[in-house]
C-alpha cells in the first residue's frame, strides 16, 4: 500500500501549471521565432558560399569543387526560404482566423443587443397597453 502526501501533490501540480503558463508561448509567437531562427541559418550560408568564392579566388580549390559545395549551400538557402514562406503563410491565415473569430464575437454581441433592445420596447408597449386597459376601468 503506497501512501500519497497529497498536500505536496497539490504544489507540484500548481507549480508545473506557472510553468506552463511561462513555457506556452502563442502559435504566431513560435511561428515568428522559427522564421527568425531560419533567417539567422541563411546569414550563416550566405557567409559560408562567401568564404568559400575567396578559397576559390585564392586558388585554394578548385573551380568545380566550388561549384558543387555554392550548389549545396543554395538548395539550402532556397529549401529554407521557401519554408520561411510556408510559416509567413501560417501566421498570415492564423491573423485571420483570430480577426474571423473576433467579429462573429462582435456580430453575437450586437445580436444579443438588438434582442435586449426589442425585448425592452415589447415590455414597454405591454406596460401601455396595461395601462390604457386601467384607465377606462377607474372611471
Amino acid at each position: 500500500m503506497v501512501i500519497v502526501d497529497w498536500s505536496k501533490v497539490n504544489r507540484k501540480t500548481v507549480d508545473c501549471k506557472k510553468k506552463r503558463e511561462v513555457e506556452i508561448m502563442g502559435f504566431i509567437d513560435r511561428l515568428e521565432k522559427n522564421i527568425a531562427k531560419l533567417e539567422k541559418r541563411i546569414e550563416k550560408e550566405k557567409t559560408r558560399v562567401a568564404q568559400l568564392e575567396a578559397k576559390c579566388e585564392s586558388k585554394k580549390i578548385t573551380k568545380a569543387e566550388f561549384c558543387l559545395k555554392k550548389r549545396r549551400h543554395e538548395e539550402r538557402i532556397h529549401a529554407w526560404s521557401a519554408r520561411i514562406r510556408v510559416l509567413q503563410g501560417g501566421i498570415v491565415r492564423e491573423k485571420q482566423n483570430i480577426e474571423e473569430k473576433a467579429e462573429e464575437k462582435e456580430k453575437k454581441k450586437e445580436e444579443k443587443e438588438k434582442k435586449k433592445q426589442k425585448k425592452g420596447k415589447k415590455e414597454k408597449k405591454e406596460e401601455s397597453e396595461e395601462e390604457s386597459e386601467e384607465e377606462p376601468v377607474e372611471q
